[in-house]
């Protein structure tokens, strides 16, 4: 690989996006070694990702610029599916992925942090979607994620002008769950990281799916996705010690990790 670096610390990985010299800029390159990243995980000994870009300036600043600036009307709309497609299998991967923002999160990069489950960010983060300064939309589904994250009003009111926002006004409208300094991000992240890695795998999966399903369903609908993929937990392992272990009253058991079973 030539811009993504991928390092397994026990039961999680990390992803970086390591392209420095151009703020970790997305093209076509990073998105396809990103995409062959996801397809080798090994989903039999790692429970939760995380994501991140390389040095402590950016996160991702966006999309390289330099490559879209030729592009034709097919070319383009070619390109937002490469990304779209890309960042879909990041959403829907059957793990946990916790994006560790350490810088700018622009454009593209506000939209892939988007595709995790959850946002964490140092105190330097800034974050927006600035394409319409450019002359172009969102492409990799800026329209889409952050209406859902934040709420319609928000959204057209950072896609419309354009303007960028600090950690802390991330923070206060619901686009980033925590902000660290600097120093403190990776590491609490890791500690997320290696905290969901210790529970129950097949449940972590079950409850990312049933979220995400059912934030696309109707009520009546989604409850029965919930119903199906909790009943999915039953019999399995996992199940069996975790509530044997709780109802020892005694706790003879030495507590052993969840398996994958």
């Amino acid at each position: 690989m030539e811009f993504i670096v991928y390092e397994q610390k026990g039961g999680y990985g990390i992803i970086t996006i390591s392209r420095e010299k151009a703020l970790n800029a997305l093209n076509s390159t990073v998105l396809d070694e990103l995409d062959q990243t996801l397809d080798a995980v090994n989903l039999d000994e790692v429970r939760c990702l995380i994501l991140t870009g390389a040095g402590q300036k950016s996160f991702v600043a966006g999309a390289d610029i330099g490559e879209m600036s030729t592009l034709t009307k097919a070319e383009g709309e070619a390109f937002g599916k490469k990304g779209n497609d890309v960042f879909r299998k990041l959403e829907t991967f059957p793990i946990p992925v916790i994006a560790a923002i350490n810088g700018f999160a622009l454009g593209g990069g506000c939209e892939i942090s988007m595709s995790c489950d959850f946002r964490i960010c140092s105190d330097n983060a800034v974050f927006g979607q600035p394409e319409v300064g450019l002359g172009i939309t969102p492409g990799f589904g800026g329209t889409q994620r952050l209406a859902r994250l934040v709420g319609a009003g928000m959204a057209k009111q950072m896609i419309y002008t354009a303007r960028n926002i600090k950690a802390d006004e991330a923070l206060r409208i619901g686009l980033v769950n925590a902000v660290y300094t600097q120093e403190e991000l990776m590491p609490a992240a890791e500690k997320m990281a290696a905290g969901i890695a210790k529970n129950a795998p097949i449940a972590v999966r079950n409850c990312k799916k049933a979220i995400n399903e059912g934030l696309d369903a109707a009520m009546d609908e989604a409850i029965v996705i919930e119903e199906k993929l909790f009943g999915d937990c039953f019999e399995t392992e996992d199940q069996k010690y975790g509530m044997a272990f709780f109802l020892d009253k005694n706790k003879e058991k030495v507590k052993e990790p969840f398996k994958n079973c």
